[in-house]
């Protein structure tokens, strides 16, 4: 079973859907489509019952950290799903992930099972759902993610994510896509993924086309809609 640590950039740009079919023929010149192609993410988010880690996530500081398991697609017992530590200090993104099945994945985290690795990385998940209380799946994100790597350089990637969705409900990859949307639907959310400078070519199209990095937070934008529909339902309970 893989274990994978990551270390890189990751920068974030709001394209409106021209922008980027304007940017495809420049991807084609200098990148290669993943071999998956387009497919459909699952991020299935953990925090305390007070979303302590999506509210330290929204005040950028200079250290964070979130929990997620992903899945490619609707999860089924034996598939294979990533459950993934993710921090970010000083503006550089070091991930640990470890690759399970969805069964193994659900009789740890949701049933309080043993460490089915017990490696190094997912000790430190252990570590993380044992520090912060009460530690569960709080908000499903779902979207549609198209993957590119650099030609001369595969540790260079950009991804485009479109019909981004989440849900507070059905807290599992195995149930269906479905969720209140987050971005417009003629909106693109590009992330950049580099270990060091972004290439010239991407850099003149973005200043050419006007397209500045943004710090949107799939999972932020969601936990301030979770805190939004608190507040409603508190207003409505007021004047009932």
């Amino acid at each position: 079973m893989n274990q994978t640590v990551f270390k890189r950039y990751e920068l974030k740009f709001r394209l409106k859907r021209s922008q980027y079919q304007a940017l495809l023929p420049l991807l084609q010149l200098h990148m290669t489509e993943d071999e998956h192609g387009k497919s459909t993410i699952q991020s299935l988010y953990f925090d305390t019952p007070t979303f302590l880690l999506a509210r330290r996530s929204l005040e950028h500081p200079m250290y964070k950290e979130k929990l997620r398991l992903r899945s490619y697609g609707l999860a089924k017992p034996d598939s294979t799903v990533f459950i993934e530590l993710k921090k970010k200090f000083d503006g550089v993104t070091y991930k640990r992930r470890a690759e399970l099945s969805w069964e193994q994945a659900q009789r740890w985290l949701y049933w309080n099972g043993a460490d089915p690795l017990d490696t190094q990385i997912t000790r430190e998940i252990g570590y993380c759902l044992s520090h912060y209380e009460q530690l569960r799946p709080r908000v499903l994100l779902t979207y549609r993610r198209e993957a590119w790597y650099g030609k001369d350089d595969h540790e260079f990637r950009v991804t485009f994510d479109e019909n981004i969705a989440w849900r507070t409900q059905r807290l599992n990859l195995s149930s269906d896509f479905t969720g209140e949307k987050l971005i417009g639907d003629d909106e693109v959310l590009m992330e950049v993924k580099v270990s060091g400078a972004i290439p010239g070519w991407l850099v003149h199209f973005l200043s050419a086309n006007h397209i500045y990095k943004t710090s949107f937070s799939k999972y932020g934008a969601a936990y301030q809609r979770v805190l939004a529909e608190r507040h409603f339902k508190k207003g409505e309970q007021r004047y009932a």
